[in-house]
C-alpha cells in the first residue's frame, strides 16, 4: 500500500524559474493549501540555475495565483510563501544538489523526521531528465517508499526517445516511484468519465456498437503559435496534443471496466484498448495548417519570423481510429485537433444510430456531448414534441451544467488534482511505462510518413474559421452525420423571455402549418 505524504514532506520543483512552475506548478500548491489539502509542515523547494531571491520567486508566482479577497486571502498567502525556499544551483554537476541536501536535512532534523519522504517535480525538458535524476539518486534519495518523481510530458519524441527516456530513468527508479503526468487526467470532466460510464446503466447499456455510430473528440485553441512557431515547428499539433490528452480521453471513453479503481486496474484496461486500436491508415487523414485570417488581421503560420517559410508543420490533423474488439468493432472514432479556429473548446461527441423509419420519417439522432473545457458540461441531446398544438418533435436536452449545477463545489485544477494524488501515492492518472510505449508505436509510422518525402501538403486554412474546408466530407465519410447540426438546428439553452417568445413563436407557426 503507498505512503501518503500527508505532514513533513519535503517537495522540489527543479526548473523553478520557468513559465510551467511559475504558472502551474507552484499556484497548484496554494491552492491545495488554501483548501486546506497541503499541510503546513510541508517544505517546498523551487531549484534552478537562474540567480533569484525567494522574493523575486514570490514576485513571478503571485500574478498566477488564485487568491481569496480581504485579510483572509492575503494571511494564506503569507503563510504559504513561508513553506517556500529557493536554492540556486547547477543541473550537471553534483554541487547544488549536496546543498540542497543540507538545507533539506537540516529542515528535516529540526522537525523531528525519522523517515524522510521527498517528492521531485521536473518542470523541464526531457533533454536533462536523466541528468537531473541521477543526481537525485546520488544525493538526494529516500529508500522504502520515501522518493517520487513527478515528470511531466513531453515523453519522448516518437518511439526510440520515449524508449531510451524509459531505459534510462528505470535503473535509478522504479515504476512505483515514477509518476508521469499528464494534466488532461486531472480536468473534472475527464476523471469522471469512468463514474458517468460505469455507474449508469443507462449510459452503459448503450455505450457499443450496437447503438453507436460513431465517436469524435475535438480540440480547438482561438489562437495560434503567437510568436512560439519555432518551438512549435519542432512538435506540432499531433504531438502536441493528440498522441497525449487526446489519446488519454479515447482510452477512457473505449476502455472495458475495471476490476476496482485501484490504479493498476485502471491502467491495464487503458492498456488493452489500446493493444485492439488498427494501426492508423496513413492515407486516410486530413491535415491543415493555418493561413492569415479573411480580413488579413490575423498572419498565417508562416508569416511567424521563427518558422521556416516552407515548413509543412501540421497546425491541425483529423485522424481515424479503429478498435478491434467486440465492443467497438465498426464504430469510427475520429480524432482532430488543431490552432487558430473560431473558438476554444475541447469535447466529446457520441452520436447515436438513427430511430428506426417509419412513424418518424425526419428526426434527429441523439448525442451525449461531453464538454472539458471550457464551463464544463454533460448533456444529452435528445427528441421532445415541440410545447403548443404542434406535434413537431424538437431537439432539447437533458443537461448538467457544472457551473449552475455546482455553484457552491471548489473543483480543483488539473494540476492540483494530480500534484496532491502524486502526495497520496495514487497512480490511476498518470502514464504507465507500457501504455506510453503502445501510444508511440500507434503514432510513430504516422509521424515518419507526414515528416517524410511523401508527407502531403497540408491543406490551408484561415485564421479564425469555425473548421478546415474539407472537414465535413472528412467526418461524414467516417460516420459522423455533420448534416445533423444543420438540418435540425440546436441552440444552447436560454432563459431569457426572448429565447421563449421565440420557441413559442415557431410552435404556433409549425402547428399552423399543419407539421406532424
Amino acid at each position: 500500500m503507498a505512503i501518503k505524504y500527508e505532514k513533513d514532506t519535503t517537495f522540489v520543483i527543479f526548473g523553478a524559474s520557468g513559465d510551467l512552475a511559475k504558472k502551474k506548478t507552484f499556484p497548484a500548491l496554494f491552492g491545495l493549501f488554501r483548501e486546506g489539502y497541503l499541510d503546513p509542515t510541508t517544505r517546498i523547494y523551487g531549484y534552478a540555475r537562474s540567480d533569484l531571491s525567494k522574493e523575486d520567486l514570490r514576485e513571478r508566482v503571485l500574478p498566477h495565483m488564485k487568491i481569496p479577497d480581504g485579510p483572509e486571502g492575503q494571511e494564506k498567502v503569507e503563510k504559504f510563501f513561508k513553506m517556500v525556499h529557493y536554492v540556486q544551483g547547477p543541473y550537471d554537476t553534483s554541487e547544488g544538489y549536496q546543498n540542497l541536501k543540507k538545507i533539506i536535512e537540516s529542515h528535516e532534523k529540526e522537525l523531528g523526521v525519522k523517515e524522510p519522504h521527498r517528492l521531485f517535480y521536473f518542470a523541464l525538458p526531457p533533454s536533462v531528465f536523466f541528468t537531473v535524476a541521477n543526481e537525485i539518486k546520488k544525493n538526494l534519495y529516500v529508500p522504502n517508499g520515501g522518493t517520487r518523481l513527478i515528470v511531466e510530458k513531453p515523453f519522448g519524441h516518437d518511439l526510440k526517445s520515449a524508449r531510451k527516456l524509459v531505459r534510462e530513468l528505470a535503473p535509478l527508479f522504479s515504476e512505483d516511484e515514477i509518476f508521469r503526468m499528464d494534466h488532461y487526467l486531472g480536468k473534472e470532466l475527464v476523471k469522471n468519465l469512468l463514474v458517468m460510464r460505469f455507474g449508469n446503466t443507462f449510459l452503459n447499456a448503450a455505450w457499443n456498437k450496437e447503438n453507436l455510430q460513431s465517436i469524435v473528440i475535438s480540440f480547438k485553441e482561438p489562437f495560434g503559435t503567437e510568436g512560439r512557431g519555432g518551438y512549435f515547428d519542432k512538435i506540432g499539433i499531433i504531438r502536441d496534443v493528440m498522441q497525449n490528452h487526446l489519446l488519454q480521453i479515447l482510452t477512457l471513453v473505449t476502455m472495458e471496466r475495471p476490476v476496482s479503481f485501484d490504479p493498476e486496474s485502471v491502467r491495464d484496461e487503458k492498456v488493452r484498448v489500446l493493444k485492439a486500436i488498427a494501426p492508423i491508415d496513413t492515407k486516410d487523414v486530413l491535415v491543415g495548417q493555418y493561413g492569415k485570417s479573411e480580413d488579413g488581421s490575423k498572419p498565417g503560420y508562416l508569416d511567424d519570423e521563427t518558422v521556416d517559410p516552407h515548413s509543412k508543420c501540421l497546425t491541425f490533423a483529423a485522424l481515424p481510429f479503429k478498435i478491434e474488439n467486440e465492443r467497438w468493432d465498426g464504430v469510427p472514432v475520429i480524432m482532430r485537433a488543431g490552432k487558430a479556429f473560431n473558438e476554444g473548446k475541447v469535447e466529446i461527441r457520441l452520436q447515436y444510430k438513427a430511430v428506426a423509419s417509419g412513424v418518424f420519417k425526419d428526426i434527429p439522432q441523439n448525442e451525449l456531448v461531453i464538454r472539458v473545457q471550457p464551463s464544463p458540461a454533460v448533456y444529452m441531446k435528445f427528441n421532445a414534441k415541440t410545447p403548443g398544438l404542434s406535434n413537431l418533435a424538437q431537439v432539447t436536452d437533458l443537461d448538467l451544467t457544472y457551473s449552475s449545477r455546482y455553484k457552491d463545489f471548489w473543483i480543483p485544477e488539473a494540476y492540483e488534482v494530480l500534484i496532491r494524488e502524486a502526495l497520496q501515492g495514487d497512480h490511476s492518472n498518470f502514464v504507465r511505462d507500457d501504455e506510453l510505449d503502445i501510444s508511440w508505436k500507434l503514432f510513430t509510422p504516422l509521424l515518419e510518413y507526414l515528416e517524410g518525402p511523401d508527407a502531403p501538403d497540408p491543406e490551408i486554412y484561415p485564421y479564425g474559421c469555425r473548421d478546415p474546408p474539407g472537414l465535413k466530407k472528412y467526418l461524414e465519410k467516417h460516420g459522423y452525420n455533420i448534416a445533423e447540426q444543420h438540418h435540425h438546428p440546436y441552440t444552447w439553452p436560454v432563459t431569457s423571455p426572448e429565447a421563449n417568445e421565440d420557441v413559442r413563436q415557431r410552435s404556433k407557426s409549425q402547428s399552423q402549418a399543419g407539421k406532424y
